[in-house]
């Protein structure tokens, strides 16, 4: 596993994410309201739209196009028109940054 950093920990607000490229992939990564993060692909699996455009709702991410729901923690899809999960990546805070880890 290789643990790439992404940003401080206070450029995400708490119920938000941002959108982070990477090797010519693109992620989101999410903080909660209790400052954990996490990270997950950055594109909706309905429609692979970018979903750091969409709305952070308790532990769901909002797809901005169809409003589909995926829940950012464990990738499961939610609500319709999403069916398949959402591929989540470890997320980690060192010395007040946040570094996602990804597969060698």
């Amino acid at each position: 596993m290789q643990w790439i950093t992404v940003c401080p920990v206070d450029e995400i607000d708490p119920e938000d994410l941002i959108r982070f490229d990477h090797g010519g992939r693109t992620f989101a990564v999410y903080r909660d309201p209790d400052g954990e993060v996490f990270a997950t692909d950055g594109l909706c699996t309905h429609e692979h739209v970018h979903l750091s455009d969409g709305l952070v709702m308790g532990d769901e991410i909002e797809c901005p196009k169809h409003n589909g729901r995926l829940n950012y923690k464990t990738g499961e899809a939610m609500r319709l028109p999403c069916v398949t999960a959402l591929r989540t990546h470890p997320a980690r805070i060192v010395d007040g940054m946040i570094e996602i880890g990804l597969e060698g």
